[in-house]
């Protein structure tokens, strides 16, 4: 006996058909066969229209290199640097230099790691 099986959905084919609304996803079935429910955020790349993460694929094949993606996109060096602006702006990122807590500034201190006017400063500093 066969089991009718679903065609495979891509998330280029997902983006296309929600037509860039926001989605969640509130089932994955593992390939083991175990589903899983809940309400779950896609990734922020597959969040991005299909062209966008066709793109993003491209430049990082292309190793981030933007004269590879002049010649593979046929575009100019302001289009591709525009083009990843607006595609960045879409992106958090992650906070590559978190703002330390006040206890960590303060272990600091007392180990004589940093003076006070550096903890001072370190506590003052913008997030």
């Amino acid at each position: 006996m066969t089991s009718a099986r679903r065609p495979r959905v891509d998330w280029q084919e997902l983006t296309e058909l929600t037509r860039g609304q926001p989605f969640v996803v509130e089932r994955v079935r593992l390939t083991g066969g175990v589903a899983i429910e809940g309400r779950f955020e896609p990734p922020q790349l597959a969040q991005l229209g299909v062209e966008d993460q066709v793109f993003v694929a491209a430049f990082v094949r292309a190793h981030g290199s933007i004269k590879e993606m002049e010649r593979i996109f046929g575009v100019s060096y302001p289009t591709v640097k525009s083009r990843l602006k607006r595609i960045a702006a879409r992106l958090e990122f992650v906070d590559t230099d978190p703002r330390p807590s006040g206890s960590d500034v303060v272990e600091r201190l007392r180990r004589g790691e940093i003076s006070a006017e550096e903890a001072l400063a370190e506590l003052e500093r913008p997030r």
